[in-house]
């Protein structure tokens, strides 16, 4: 976990220790359960786990604070960020029941204490958060449809309640009219490798 502790020397022992269980679990199971490409997993530290950390670098989550993964798929950016933010309550979603078989089986090789994780579609989920995230699951229009009623209109972190998601490429088509309300920072602020380049954290204040 060289790149990790690289841009985050801050954490613990037992978080690198975390992490490490993270990956061997994740690539274990995704031998018998595809969850991410293959192809990606000797990669797996930089275009999973940190990658998903760029939300920790865009903000801090206060203690207590709730944040839902909608579509976590093998569990990113969800599990980084509970191992990470160890005292908020994370759950984790997505509509492919056998991913999230995976993502149960991750978070308890790696003593992830602070998830749950569900088999449900976002549109049926009725509990109310300070943040959604999300990494690369669907068009943002879409994904602000099915999300917006869930999060909370109280905010007691620095960042405003909203949506955080993490999306590649050109992305202002598709967020050109939500204003004002809206804030994009490029990965590239806080990560030098080359992957990172066109990778961005967007954040909608709800």
């Amino acid at each position: 976990m060289e790149l990790i502790k690289k841009y985050f020397p801050e954490i613990t022992h037992n978080q690198v220790s975390q992490f490490q269980a993270l990956g061997s679990a994740l690539t274990e199971w995704n031998e018998k359960i595809n969850v991410i490409s293959r192809k990606d997993t000797d990669k797996l530290e930089e275009r999973h786990i940190l990658h998903s950390l760029a939300i920790a670098k865009f903000t801090g989550f206060n203690p207590g604070t709730r944040i839902i993964d909608v579509g976590t798929g093998g569990g990113f950016p969800g599990l980084p960020l509970a191992i990470m933010f160890p005292n908020c309550e994370f759950t984790l979603v997505d509509s492919i029941a056998k991913k999230i078989k995976v993502v149960n089986e991750v978070a308890e090789a790696a003593g992830i204490k602070n998830v749950q994780a569900y088999h449900a579609r976002a549109e049926t989920i009725r509990d109310e958060f300070d943040f959604v995230v999300s990494r690369a699951v669907t068009a943002f229009p879409q994904f602000y449809r099915w999300t917006y009623k869930m999060i909370s209109r109280v905010s007691f972190n620095e960042t405003p309640n909203g949506i955080i998601a993490l999306k590649g490429g050109n992305v202002s088509p598709e967020v050109s009219g939500f204003g004002k309300r809206l804030h994009i920072v490029p990965v590239s602020t806080w990560f030098e490798e080359a992957w990172f380049a066109e990778k961005k954290v967007i954040h909608l204040k709800i």
